[in-house]
């Protein structure tokens, strides 16, 4: 029979080693609620539905593209392409609709095709020619500039309004019409909210099961109820923020789409498993069977096709394409990435993570722009957060080691 005292002991050591292992997102997870509070206290227009409906806008393309960059940086590449694919897809984008009349879905379906086959070209020199990633991606970079200048020839094209609904619109109601000011929520939010929760509810629970059933160490009942309340908190606050604005941007709902279906292939697939094999031991992946050069192709492809996707709703959200587009972009992507606890040597990093880095550079940068920091100050401080989160990342694996 186990003694109370070595039952509080088991129950410790699996809380320590939950929060061990996750210790990069709660930290960034505090880390953005912290720096939430400040600039509520120092802006009264910050917590406002209307400015967090505006973060949430500016956050989705960085955050889809994070989604891509993720699998790139945890199989030890980097793609410093990102943002003049950005610019590129979305000028395509914009010229197919402008000059070509194609309606907006088959522009789409044209521009991911690109961003594809952008992917492919690069991931081909990476894994079939053995060239860097580095500089692959910088060459993609500079080659990528230069068709973007030549298809747009310097001028600045406007999007249609349907396409910009994209970037820029909001689910419509279902049964009646939303009013802040009756205080009457956004029905097609709410729905989408109860679908969200009973989701994560649903995986948990699974979740939870599968590890009692295969004896794994759990979290005791308690902390798991707590665990689970404080996520549906969270979410509930997210959505009714929404709900009492103007209802769930599109942009939003594509990044939840994107976010589901990257966490799921990341942790339920074989192919996940390989990327995350890949990146953790090379030669011991190779020695498993892992067909490395594969699947390093894809996660170029997969790459290429969120960079198209980042770059239609970047493009739709400010309505026209140009030139400039993308400039710098691929900066604030791996920032995210990294700073949602992807590491920079490979082997770890999560969808969730990137996300929440995402929302910390935006929010530092919305919160910032509200209180009329300078562009200089704005840049400074985002990049020592970049260095405080590779510095937590080599602490980390040091303490590990």
């Amino acid at each position: 029979m186990v003694s109370k005292e070595e039952k509080q002991i088991s129950v410790m050591d699996i809380v320590k080693l939950s929060i061990r292992n996750n210790i990069k997102q709660y930290t960034m997870f505090i880390a953005l609620i912290s720096i939430m509070l400040i600039f509520s206290l120092l802006s009264d227009v910050f917590l406002t539905p209307r400015n967090l409906s505006t973060l949430f806008l500016q956050t989705a393309h960085i955050a889809v593209l994070a989604c891509g960059v993720v699998l790139v940086i945890v199989a030890g590449h980097i793609d410093l392409s990102i943002g003049a694919v950005v610019g590129l897809t979305g000028a395509i984008c914009a010229i197919l609709q402008a000059n070509y009349g194609l309606g907006v879905f088959s522009a789409i379906l044209l521009t991911l095709g690109v961003g594809a086959l952008i992917g492919l070209w690069q991931g081909y020199w990476v894994a079939y020619r053995d060239v860097p990633a580095f500089i692959v991606t910088l060459a993609g970079m500079m080659i990528f500039n230069g068709l973007l200048l030549g298809v747009t020839k310097g001028a600045t094209i406007a999007t249609p309004i349907e396409f910009n609904r994209m970037g820029q619109g909001y689910l419509p109601t279902l049964f009646f019409e939303s009013t802040a000011r009756d205080m009457i929520p956004h029905d097609t939010t709410m729905i989408i909210m109860i679908l969200v929760i009973a989701g994560y509810l649903w995986i948990e629970l699974s979740r939870r099961k599968e590890r009692v059933k295969y004896g794994f160490a759990v979290l005791p009942k308690s902390l798991f109820i707590t665990k689970v309340c404080l996520v549906i908190a969270l979410i509930s606050t997210v959505f009714l923020v929404m709900a009492f604005y103007l209802g769930l941007p599109y942009s939003i709902l594509l990044l939840m789409i994107v976010g589901g279906l990257y966490t799921f292939l990341t942790n339920n697939t074989a192919f996940g498993r390989h990327v995350y094999a890949i990146g953790g031991n090379k030669e011991a992946a190779k020695l498993s069977g892992i067909n490395i050069r594969q699947r390093t192709l894809w996660i170029f492809i997969s790459s290429g096709i969120l960079g198209a996707l980042g770059g239609i709703i970047f493009t739709a959200r400010v309505g026209s394409a140009a030139a400039s587009a993308g400039q710098s972009m691929e900066l604030d992507v791996i920032a995210a990435a990294i700073i949602g606890g992807t590491s920079t040597l490979g082997g770890e990093g999560t969808i969730v993570g990137a996300i929440i880095g995402a929302l910390v550079m935006s929010t530092l940068n919305n919160g910032m722009l509200l209180l009329d920091v300078g562009t200089t100050q704005r840049y400074i401080v985002r990049g020592l957060v970049l260095l405080l989160a590779v510095w937590v990342d080599i602490a980390s694996r040091k303490k590990n080691a």
